[in-house]
């Protein structure tokens, strides 16, 4: 681990090459998380995939990211910063690229995972390329504007995807990042230069690779198991015995080995632990809705692909300003409370959309927006705070990777859970309503219900079909709202049994340690 100079920087045009290129990289990176979640619905008939099969476009990409996060410290310091985040935004442009001609599921799932891994390197790499920028006194500023383009980014994905999907095609929701990033490449090359190389720590690569395993056969098997008639198949079989081993061995792994991917002494810092946990939960609450909000509007309350990017954006932008709040007076606030309120606000939040009912108006979408922007600013807020309150600082690149992961695949599970559920409550729910649908049914035999949907007619039984199908999916998105809502009280419940974490919080040195 080494330190940036706090004197010398590498050049005399640091704010031109923090904002047109290392907020930019961490920007596209972050955008592409959400952006492609408004155009889901599009891609599903554009790519033949089933309602439960397209979210792997959402869960591919965060999976992948999330574990090809844990291995850039070591790649840096072999290649060099300049060299691996150029290589980076060149494979996640030319991945991005891939997406948008994508003609099957299967193609678009190899191409966003693609996408996903290569580009994991950018967020940390430019946030490390930064402090190579900046003296000491400067980098509250500059990690400022950095931060900026993390949070952006899952801003206004929504809204950018909506409007390019709206006015073009949803494959422009890929092919924007072409340009982006060759501008992004060559502002990097003419501007930034690199004046030293740190030498290459040790990486576990077998702690890493067992990691991997587990974490992709995992997520394999919760994407796959609706499909594949979970354990009926010897596929579902297979994955869960991989995934269980994988863990299993790295754990043992961990614990015997000299150097761990992961070292254990993290785990026993109960501040982290917290975080840990919290950014898990957080992850997948926050996942889980962006992808079963814009199905929901676009295919039973007829918004438009633009109005639901719309519709979406106030939660970003809530979040973005709460946190400004929460920042200056709640640093000090328990961290116990602050998931207990957080949670309220996305409780509450689950409860209002668990009522929806197709003519839901945009008054009622933005106000649960906003009680979510609120919950997650204070998750992240003082969660963030405490995590790192007493953990050493050479841990912290470490421990900021730890907490990428588990957010990611907080969410990737949810999605998976929330995706599997959906399909389960509406094949139940369809079951349900149509045992009702016979000749018999004296609701079905007056009126205009006897011509437009009587049973013993073809043409109207083809219309009584699409109609218990739309009512059928109706009451899967109120249950898949509600299973969210009591994972929000299971997560309470949990929250007051954790002990608020004791420590002295560990002070800054004058230099701040970089990804090396």
């Amino acid at each position: 681990m080494t330190t940036a100079t706090s004197t010398d920087p590498p050049t005399d045009r640091p704010n031109i090459i923090l904002v047109t290129c290392l907020a930019g990289g961490a920007f596209v990176q972050a955008l592409d998380l959400t952006i492609a979640n408004v155009a889901l619905p599009y891609m599903q008939g554009g790519l033949s995939a089933g309602r439960d099969q397209i979210t792997w476009v959402v869960t591919s990409y965060v999976v992948a990211s999330a574990v090809m996060t844990t291995p850039i410290g070591w790649l840096a310091a072999r290649l060099g910063r300049k060299k691996l985040f150029l290589g980076a935004l060149l494979g996640f442009t030319i991945a991005s690229a891939l997406c948008g001609t994508a003609r099957s599921l299967e193609e678009m799932v190899l191409y966003r995972i693609l996408q996903g891994a290569i580009g994991a390197a950018l967020a940390p790499l430019s946030q490390a390329m930064m402090f190579d920028l900046y003296p000491t006194e400067q980098r509250g500023h500059a990690g400022a504007i950095w931060g900026s383009g993390i949070l952006l980014g899952p801003i206004l994905g929504p809204t950018l995807g909506g409007l390019l999907t709206d006015a073009l095609d949803w494959r422009w929701v890929f092919y924007i990042n072409v340009p982006v990033g060759i501008a992004i490449a060559i502002g990097v090359i003419l501007l930034y230069h690199e004046h030293h190389r740190a030498e290459a720590p040790r990486f576990d690569w077998m702690g890493f690779g067992l990691l991997a395993l587990a974490l992709g056969a995992l997520q394999l098997m919760l994407d796959r198991g609706t499909t594949e008639d979970w354990w009926q198949s010897r596929e579902i079989q297979i994955e869960a015995a991989l995934a269980i081993l994988g863990f299993y061995l790295f754990i043992v792994h961990s614990m015997t080995s000299d150097n761990p991917f992961l070292p254990l002494r993290l785990f026993g810092d109960a501040n982290f632990v917290a975080g840990l946990i919290a950014m898990f939960v957080i992850g997948m609450f926050l996942l889980t809705t962006m992808t079963l909000f814009p199905p929901y509007l676009q295919t039973l309350s007829g918004y438009s692909v633009t109005q639901t990017g719309l519709a979406l954006s106030p939660r970003g932008l809530t979040t973005l300003l709460a946190l400004q709040f929460v920042g200056r007076y709640c640093q000090n606030l328990d961290a116990r409370v602050a998931m207990l309120v957080a949670t309220a606000f996305m409780a509450l939040s689950f409860w209002r959309m668990a009522l929806w009912t197709p003519d839901v108006d945009m008054a009622e979408i933005i106000f649960v927006s906003v009680l979510q922007g609120i919950g997650t600013a204070f998750f992240f807020g003082p969660i963030n705070l405490k995590a790192f309150a007493t953990l050493p600082i050479a841990d912290r690149t470490t421990g900021s990777s730890l907490l990428a992961l588990a957010r990611n695949i907080g969410g990737g599970i949810g999605i998976s859970i929330s995706a599997s559920y959906l399909a389960f409550s509406i094949q139940r729910a369809h079951e349900h309503l149509a045992a009702n649908v016979t000749p018999f049914n004296r609701a079905l035999q007056h009126g205009a219900a006897s011509f437009m949907w009587n049973p013993a007619v073809p043409f109207s039984l083809e219309a009584l079909n699409r109609t218990v199908e739309r009512e059928a999916l109706i009451i899967a998105y109120s249950d898949a709202f509600m299973l969210l809502l009591l994972s929000s009280i299971l997560a309470t419940i949990a929250i007051c049994l954790v002990r608020e974490p004791k420590g002295t919080p560990v002070k800054e040195t004058a230099q701040l340690p970089v990804l090396d």
